[in-house]
This record gives structure tokens, sequence and C-alpha cells, in this order.
């Protein structure tokens, strides 16, 4: 099971997170993590997680309540959130766990992989965006 089983009850996902973003728009996205990391991110760019849900790319979501939850081994006052724009490409919908593209998305033309809110793939039922290439997120913080 993922990490975020630990999560306290789901909140409210933000009334955007319900709206499917559209291919070659650009959005406002939300990244948790810690302020270490937040620095290293300004300074050289995101990177590719190794492996995930989604599998290869860099996590991110449009409700901010589900980024200011990360890392879920932080105290809440140890996290940083990064707000970004990111141009999503083409894009993707995984809606259910064993979606047969649910990790070859990008193997498939897609730029994007999204998770809509409370479709089943993740526990808090708030939604989630895999960006493959990290040229496409462009931060909008000057420092965390």
């Amino acid at each position: 099971m993922w990490a975020e089983d630990d999560l306290a009850p789901p909140t409210a996902p933000c009334l955007q997170s319900y709206t499917e973003p559209a291919d070659g728009k650009i959005y406002l996205m939300y990244h948790g993590t810690s302020r270490a990391a937040a620095q290293q991110i300004m300074a050289s760019g995101f990177r590719q997680s190794k492996d995930g849900m989604l599998g290869r790319g860099v996590y991110l979501s449009r409700d901010l309540n589900k980024a200011s939850r990360y890392p879920l081994n932080l105290a809440e006052q140890e996290r940083v959130v990064l707000k970004v724009k990111v141009n999503v490409g083409r894009v993707k919908k995984i809606d259910h766990q064993g979606h047969p593209l649910q990790k070859t998305w990008h193997d498939h033309g897609y730029d994007t992989a999204w998770c809509p809110p409370m479709c089943g793939m993740v526990p808090s039922g708030l939604e989630e965006d895999c960006i493959w290439d990290p040229n496409r997120i462009q931060s909008q913080h000057n420092s965390p």
C-alpha cells in the first residue's frame, strides 16, 4: 500500500482539481517537499522520481491540500510547498488502480498522467498529476 494510507481523513478537494486538464494548457500546481529538497529544486530544477503510483515523473497536484501533506514522514512545520506552472502537454486520465496505462502512459505518447479526485487511486481521494518531463514545470517562487 502507498504511504498515503496513514494520512488524516480527506478534506474536500479544491474545485479546480475536479476539472479534467485540457491538452496543451498551462495550470497552476503544487509540490510538497522538505526545505532542503526545495532549495535543491530551486537551484537545479525538478527531477523525475524513479517510480511511484504512476511510474517515473514529477508528482504534483492542483490541490494545495494534497501537496501540503508531503513529505509524509516530516512534521508539518518542516514541509514546504512549491507553487509552479505546468504545461501539461498531452494528458492521460488514470482513474482506477490497475489501469492498463497506469505506469506506461508516457510510452503511449502522453506527457502527463492525471488522477481525478475520488477515483480510488489514492486513499485521500485527492487529485494528483505526474509530469514526465521536468522541463514542462516552471517555478513560481524565488526561494523556498
